[in-house]
């Protein structure tokens, strides 16, 4: 049987005003999508009006604007609506480091704690495959044929990151003995841990 088989996971991703909302950095746009019986199923999406305007480098990166923006709602309107989104399975993420800290921002706007789903880092599990070679969204998406989508979205993104998730779990599983959720969550999160090396997000293009 396969890993992803039997289980319902959502592969989740942000856009951002820049590194770290500790700073002030805002988040832009969420998605997730779905994952069941290993078949990608249709997402959900919504951009969140920022308090501040979006800093011209980031929109030369994702193409949001504040134009784009002006009419989304606010990040506590969003914050139920992702939680729903999310449900209470594994979540899926490439650099979840960058991502998770947005979120929780977002969900402390609407009252909400952060997310305590387990979670799942494509990002380790591509570093875990040394054979894979550079580890952005985008590279391993062109690498492994993934079908196209539009990068530095996040619903584009999301699914995109879905899919890597479906191929990588079916090589850590022949490769690697993995035989369970729990299992793929702990390597890929002690994958990033030892190869940790700065902002992998950003600095892209990981999608």
């Amino acid at each position: 049987m396969s890993l992803l088989e039997a289980v319902r996971l959502v592969a989740v991703d942000t856009e951002t005003t820049g590194f770290d909302p500790s700073g002030g950095a805002e988040l832009i746009e969420v998605a997730c999508v779905p994952i069941a019986g290993g078949a990608i199923g249709e997402g959900w999406s919504s951009l969140v009006r920022p308090a501040r305007p979006i800093p011209a480098d980031a929109s030369r990166i994702h193409g949001i604007t504040d134009a784009m923006v002006a009419g989304a709602p606010a990040p506590a309107a969003v914050a139920g609506e992702l939680l729903r989104a999310c449900g209470d399975g594994p979540l899926v993420f490439h650099n979840a480091a960058f991502d998770l800290p947005f979120l929780a921002a977002l969900l402390r706007a609407g009252g909400l704690p952060p997310l305590s789903n387990p979670v799942i880092d494509t990002l380790g599990l591509a570093r875990g495959l040394p054979s894979l070679g550079e580890n952005s969204l985008g590279a391993l998406a062109r690498r492994m044929n993934l079908p196209p989508e539009t990068g530095h979205r996040a619903a584009g993104d999301a699914r995109t990151t879905a899919r890597l998730l479906v191929v990588l779990a079916e090589r850590w599983a022949n490769e690697k003995g993995v035989r369970s959720i729990a299992e793929l969550a702990a390597a890929s999160q002690d994958v990033v841990r030892l190869t940790r090396r700065g902002p992998d997000r950003f600095a892209r293009p990981p999608g």
